[in-house]
C-alpha cells in the first residue's frame, strides 16, 4: 500500500530507493492549456535524465530508449514549482538497463509521476543491440574518466 499521500507522511522520503538527480524549475514555456506543466515537457526531461544514466552505467553513448512502461500522473506542478526526478536501476540484461523512474515536487514531496520501466538498450556502429558487460549498478564517479591533474 503507497502510503506517501496519508496525512502526517513524510511523502516516501524516508523510504525512497529513488536516486534523485536532477531538479526542475517549472516555468512558464513549460506549461499547457490549463496552467500545468505539460506531460511531454516532463517525459522529454525523464527520457534525457534516464539516457545519461544508462550511457553511464552501459558505458556506450550509443545507447537508446527501448521501452517506456505505463506511465501513471498521479498530481500536477505548476509555475514555479521545483521538481526532482530520480531513477533507479532494477535491472542489467544482456544489451539493457530497466530502470524506474519517479518525479516529486520537491517543497512538498508530493509524487507528481512514476514509471515502473524504462528500458535502454546499448547499440553497435551499426545500431545493432551489443552486449554491454556489466552486471553491476557502480556510482558515476566510478564509470567516468577520472581528473588526474589534481
Amino acid at each position: 500500500m503507497d502510503t506517501s499521500t496519508a496525512p502526517g507522511a513524510d511523502h516516501g522520503r524516508a523510504a525512497d530507493d529513488i536516486s534523485y538527480r536532477t531538479r526542475k524549475w517549472v516555468k512558464p514555456e513549460d506549461l499547457n492549456a490549463n496552467g500545468t506543466l505539460f506531460g511531454g515537457s516532463l517525459l522529454r526531461w525523464i527520457d534525457e535524465e534516464a539516457a545519461i544514466y544508462a550511457i553511464i552505467q552501459l558505458g556506450n553513448p550509443r545507447s537508446v530508449t527501448k521501452l517506456i512502461s505505463e506511465i501513471n500522473f498521479r498530481s500536477s506542478a505548476r509555475q514555479g514549482d521545483m521538481i526532482e526526478m530520480g531513477l533507479r536501476a532494477v535491472k542489467f540484461g544482456r544489451t539493457s538497463l530497466t530502470m524506474r523512474a519517479k518525479v516529486r515536487n520537491i517543497i512538498s514531496g508530493e509524487v507528481i509521476l512514476t514509471i515502473e520501466e524504462i528500458v535502454f538498450v546499448s547499440l553497435d556502429e551499426d545500431g545493432n543491440p551489443v552486449p554491454h558487460g556489466y552486471t553491476d549498478i557502480t556510482f558515476d564517479r566510478d564509470r567516468l574518466p577520472q581528473d588526474t591533474a589534481r
